[in-house]
């Protein structure tokens, strides 16, 4: 995947404000970004309590990454490892993991952890299988 973003540069992140790629955080200081991530459009990340994305993470357009929740008043870090990839539509609420190599589904609700090489999806998320089982 390094290939693909061989010109990858540190995206700029100003508070609360789209980046060249059409996404946000907010809470800024919060986030941990790795190299050669791929965040879709218009995906929108609360790094309040921390949010750490690790190298060649894909997350897709529309997901919504918290680190604090209002509703229920969960906070918690949000970990995505490395080469993990979640389908667009998404929403990662706080204190979740997502496994290194791991795949979330699009319009996936993640309440709990997923684990490394794991397929998830579904509303609330479940693992349905680990990556290369039928």
């Amino acid at each position: 995947m390094e290939q693909r973003f061989k010109n990858w540069e540190y995206p700029q992140i100003e508070e609360g404000k789209l980046t060249k790629y059409n996404w946000l955080v907010q809470n800024k200081n919060g986030l941990e970004l790795g190299k050669y991530t791929d965040i879709g459009a218009f995906t929108y990340i609360n790094a309040k309590h921390g949010v750490t994305i690790e190298e060649n993470a894909q997350i897709g357009s529309h997901c919504s990454i918290y680190s604090v929740s209002t509703i229920d008043n969960k906070t918690g870090r949000v970990h995505i490892k490395e080469n993990a990839c979640i389908g667009s539509h998404s929403v990662v609420m706080p204190g979740v993991t997502i496994g290194k190599n791991a795949i979330v589904g699009a319009f996936s609700f993640v309440t709990k952890d997923v684990p490394d090489n794991s397929v998830a999806y579904g509303v609330p998320a479940r693992v349905a299988k680990k990556k290369g089982e039928k």
